[in-house]
């Protein structure tokens, strides 16, 4: 008999998921969970019409917004909650 019990949220740290599952017999298994975050730089040279890293985009803040993201951007940054400087 096996017993097992979660708990998970989300990025913003709001969201409640919990789990709990009982179960009887005999299991064997694994689980392997990951996950890799990539930069397409091919994208960012077809978006922004340069070479550009992502680093250079998401980080340093030096690069226009393109005009294909711009209302995307603005969604984002309207629906994103705010955090106060301390």
């Amino acid at each position: 008999m096996g017993r097992d019990a979660s708990a998970q949220t989300d990025a913003m740290m709001n969201a409640e998921m919990l789990s709990y599952s009982r179960s009887r017999g005999l299991f064997a298994g694994i689980s392997l969970e990951g996950s890799t975050i990539r930069p397409d730089n091919d994208a960012n040279k077809r978006i922004y019409g340069e070479k550009i890293s992502a680093k250079d985009i998401v980080i340093a803040h030096e690069t226009p917004v393109p005009p294909a993201a711009e209302s995307l951007i603005s969604t984002l940054n309207a629906k994103t909650p705010k955090h106060k400087s301390s």
